[in-house]
């Protein structure tokens, strides 16, 4: 496999892991803050499909418009999390779209293709496409982690994708006996 290959298999797979994470869940669980810094499944696909097209649109010269997007811009506050009149179909059907638009880029341009990050400081906006795949897939790891937990702590949903759970094939108990185990171990140290 070539590394534009490889590259491309692991920023896709990332992408589809984000839709099954949200994939079942009503719009009220989508959108439910579950850390105190108000990180919700919703919020966190929102932000990332809309990073996506920056990284691998913009910054190429190659500009994505969706209704979504324009909210963002007029109001960044709204960069990580979906407002009321943003139905969760409305945010799934966005990152689609921005998907289908970076996918087009990073199709259509060579790794050493070159584009310019204007919101990096100076001396550092000069960047190829290979940097900018590398540092997408770091940013969306860190954010599917992010939803993989908030995904658990929702419904117990864990894994990687439907057919990969990247866990060990435990029962229900074994995990709570696990937990315990867990749990008794840390309160074996002072606080």
């Amino acid at each position: 496999m070539d590394q534009k290959s490889m590259l491309v298999r692991y920023y896709r797979e990332s992408r589809e892991s984000f839709l099954w994470k949200v994939d079942g869940l009503s719009e009220r669980l989508l959108r439910m803050p579950l850390t105190p810094t108000g990180s919700n499944l919703l919020g966190i696909l929102k932000h990332v499909a809309a990073v996506d097209v920056g990284y691998l649109g913009e910054v190429f010269d190659r500009p994505f418009s969706h209704p979504v997007l324009e909210r963002i811009d007029a109001d960044p506050s709204t960069d990580l999390w979906a407002t009321a009149d943003e139905p969760a179909d409305l945010i799934k059907d966005f990152a689609r779209a921005a998907w289908a638009h970076t996918d087009r880029t990073v199709d259509e341009l060579d790794l050493d293709a070159t584009g310019r990050v204007p919101w990096w400081r100076p001396g550092n906006q000069d960047v190829t496409l290979a940097w900018m795949l590398v540092h997408v897939i770091s940013e969306n790891a860190q954010h599917l982690g992010q939803v993989d937990i908030l995904r658990e702590l929702t419904d117990g949903l864990v894994g990687l994708n439907p057919d990969n759970s990247n866990l060990p094939d435990n029962s229900a108990e074994d995990w709570a006996g696990y937990t315990v185990r867990l749990r008794e171990l840390a309160e074996s140290f002072p606080a």
